[in-house]
């Protein structure tokens, strides 16, 4: 039966200095109390009771959401500003001796650099420097906590919070801009639409007189025309008329009249002269000889 026992013993002795480490997790491990070696992935052996883990270490990256810590700006403004750190342990020998609490560790450094940059800044400037507080800060840190066997990866500043008087002028002061850029957009809308109707106007004044520009061209050329086709058909009754009285003239010579009938013509000429207005009429002494001599033809005509 002591045997059993003893083989028991032995069994659990043995399973004991076997240690399998996980993926992204280190062992440290010691001998009678001092640093031994570091345990990467995979299956160890170690002394029994001689050999110890001291510390199982997670090289993942974690993330640490601390409180707010009260900081007071440049200005004198006192503030509240919680931060979120990105860090890994990178060697986990300096982090299990390094420093006994690296967390606390880090969020002290974390308040004491953060009051230190924003001590430096006005409160315009903190509100509006996150980028370059975050930068400044994972620097710092990155810096102090490289002995300890840690890398900071990334600082955010996950909130600012102003005091109640700050944060009810803030609002103001935003209401105040929100209303002045919705007047100057209703200024820029009316002047754009005074533009746009001056310009329709505009528009409209050049297209009439446009349109009475070509009306009165228009209106000039049907004149020219009318006032050509006037004095052509004035030129071709003129022309008629000459035609005519050559055609007279022609018909006059080619007929051959006696000196009679030249003299009756001259007579019938006088009379429509006279017209029946005219007191009186003077005729030529030749024009009285051929009066008589037609006066004697109508009396033989009428004895016949």
């Amino acid at each position: 039966m002591v045997w059993i026992v003893l083989g028991i013993i032995i069994v659990v002795i043995l399973a004991s200095c076997i240690k399998v480490v996980p993926q992204a997790k280190a062992v440290v491990l010691e001998r009678l109390g001092a640093y031994q070696a570091t345990w990467s992935v995979g299956i160890h052996f170690k002394l029994p009771i001689i050999d110890r883990v001291a510390k199982m270490v997670v090289l993942k990256e974690q993330v640490v959401d601390f409180a707010p810590q009260p900081v007071i700006t440049k200005d004198n403004v006192t503030m509240r500003i919680d931060t979120v750190v990105f860090y890994q342990i990178t060697d986990p020998k300096l982090y299990a001796y390094g420093v006994e609490n690296p967390i606390m560790a880090i969020e002290n450094l974390t308040a004491t650099t953060l009051r230190n940059i924003i001590g430096d800044l006005e409160l315009d400037q903190t509100l509006t420097s996150r980028e370059i507080i975050n930068t400044k800060m994972r620097v710092q840190l990155d810096s102090a906590t490289d002995p300890w066997g840690i890398k900071v990866n990334r600082v955010e500043l996950k909130n600012i919070i102003p005091p109640a008087a700050i944060q009810d002028a803030m609002e103001k002061q935003m209401k105040a801009e929100r209303e002045k850029r919705e007047s100057i957009l209703i200024a820029d809308g009316q002047k754009q639409s005074a533009i746009l109707v001056a310009e329709g106007k505009k528009q409209s004044a050049i297209l009439e007189a446009e349109a009475e520009k070509e009306a009165a061209i228009l209106r000039a050329e049907a004149k020219k025309e009318a006032t050509i086709r006037e004095a052509e058909g004035q030129a071709e009754a003129i022309l008629a008329v000459q035609r005519a009285n050559a055609e007279g003239i022609k018909l006059i010579n080619e007929s051959n009249p006696s000196n009679a009938v030249l003299q009756i013509k001259s007579l019938e000429a006088f009379t429509k002269a006279a017209d029946g207005h005219a007191n009186k009429i003077i005729i030529p002494s030749d024009i009285q000889a051929i009066a008589g001599l037609s006066k004697s033809i109508v009396e033989v005509v009428k004895d016949k």
